[in-house]
């Protein structure tokens, strides 16, 4: 073996050792591998959307740069390593500067292996050296790449460059793919994976769990184990309560995304959590009313300044608002029940309420209700019904023997008891009588009156 392949042989088993396997792949046939570099970025770097409104997004990882090397018979003794460089997000510029840097460090050191030198370039150094800062501004579909300013700049079949470009410098995106959702599912993967490998107390059961058997809530971060979370949520569905499936930490409002429900329950519950969750966002909606036929019950869009409803189920065309079918520009039939609720609404609606009532009812049912509606109060307050025909009785004057004009029933003004057509004054002479002794109570009786009652 000669000192090349023995340096070689000693530089590639240096790397598998440091590296683990998804970060270097040593090839099978050929003296050589390949190396992805994962950037972990610092606190609070922010990715800025160009366009009509700027949007951020926080990320702590961007795609790898992939260097693949093969090493020829002759290195490091002679030759250099013969490689390519690849990338999502940086431009091909960008690269050619990162691959003309490799060459000058392979300069520096000819004769010496230079593999991790590159590596720890690329790894630690690549963000300075192409000014690469925060906001890194993108722009959307049909542009791509990243400058020097830290921009993802570019058009569609066109990049402007002031270099050279390197066809070792490889650009493993078309330039008219939209670059954004691929750099926010790289992060969003890799913070995941970072944090399936912690560990998190549940505080709800106490217990310390690695993330991957965790939930944790995106808007506030809290985590919880997924047992405890998987039987919160199905007692919350059971219970169909599916807008309370929040972060169970006193006074948090953020809520669990429907892929995390999804994860954690079964998949009968799921389905019940989702048409719920759809019934309750349509119910909320102004413009969406539901088919009032009990056999149907399905969801019907209102167009605005309407009030007939078509369901597209059934095809019942019904009147949006009493629900009956739909009768044009006639008012809305009001039932005696609904009549009776009607004055006091009208009363406390504003003056644009008051003009709707009346368009959808009409002005004679709203005068009628209101003054029925008085006239009951008035009858509330001064008359009481027969015990047994329940006409409404006023009392003016007299004793508490009344007679009812309807049914000539007698009854008595205090407890309402039917009194005997024989003798109806016994049930005042009676000693076990409610109203023993209480004809009069409740009377006014002149002076003269009771002295002549006294006379007698």
């Amino acid at each position: 073996m000669s000192e090349d392949q023995a340096a070689q042989k000693d530089e590639l088993l240096a790397l598998a050792s440091i590296y683990d396997e998804e970060e270097f792949h040593g090839a099978e046939s050929a003296q050589g591998g390949e190396i992805q570099l994962c950037h972990e970025l610092p606190p609070y770097f922010k990715l800025i959307v160009k366009g009509d409104k700027h949007t951020e997004y926080d990320v702590s990882f961007l795609p790898p740069l992939v260097l693949n090397f093969e090493l020829p018979a002759d290195y490091p003794s002679s030759s250099s390593p013969v490689y390519t460089l690849s990338s999502k997000w940086l431009s091909r510029d960008q690269m050619t500067s990162l691959c003309k840097r490799l060459d000058e460090l392979w300069g520096e050191n000819q004769g010496c292996v230079v593999l991790y030198t590159w590596i720890q370039f690329l790894k630690e150094e690549a963000f300075a050296f192409l000014d690469v800062k925060s906001p890194l501004e993108v722009v959307k579909a049909g542009k791509a790449a990243v400058k020097r300013a830290g921009t993802i700049i570019g058009e569609e079949g066109k990049l402007e460059s002031l270099l050279e470009l390197d066809p070792r410098a490889v650009l493993v995106v078309d330039p008219r793919t939209d670059i954004l959702p691929q750099l926010l599912d790289f992060d969003e993967a890799q913070r995941q994976k970072v944090f399936d490998g912690k560990a998190f107390c549940c505080s709800i059961c106490f217990m310390e769990k690695l993330g991957s058997s965790c939930l944790c809530f995106k808007e506030c971060q809290h985590v919880y184990c997924k047992a405890c979370m998987t039987e919160y949520f199905g007692i919350q569905i059971r219970d169909g309560n599916v807008q309370c499936l929040n972060c169970p930490e006193p006074k948090c409002t953020s809520l669990a995304m429907p892929s995390q429900v999804k994860l954690l329950v079964g998949e009968e519950l799921f389905t019940r959590y989702d048409r719920l969750l759809l019934q309750s966002s349509l119910d909320l909606m102004a413009d969406v009313v539901y088919c009032p036929r009990q056999s149907c019950c399905q969801a019907v869009m209102v167009e605005q300044d309407t009030t007939m409803g078509i369901c597209p189920a059934c095809q019942y065309a019904f009147c949006t608002l009493c629900k009956l079918g739909y009768h044009g520009l006639s008012h809305c039939k009001v039932t005696a029940d609904e009549l009776r609720g009607l004055r006091d609404e009208y009363i406390s609606a504003s003056a644009e309420g008051k003009k709707f009532m009346e368009q959808r009812f009409g002005k004679r049912v709203i005068q009628r209700a209101v003054e029925e509606s008085f006239s009951r109060d008035w009858l509330y307050e001064n008359c009481k019904g027969c015990p047994r025909c329940g006409t409404n009785i006023q009392k003016v004057d007299g004793c508490n023997k009344m007679t009812c004009t309807s049914c000539k029933q007698y009854f008595c003004w205090l407890c309402l008891g039917q009194l005997t057509l024989v003798n109806p004054y016994s049930h005042f002479n009676n000693p076990s009588s409610p109203c023993y002794n209480q004809l009069f109570q409740g009377v006014d009786i002149d002076e003269d009156d009771a002295l002549s009652d006294e006379e007698d």
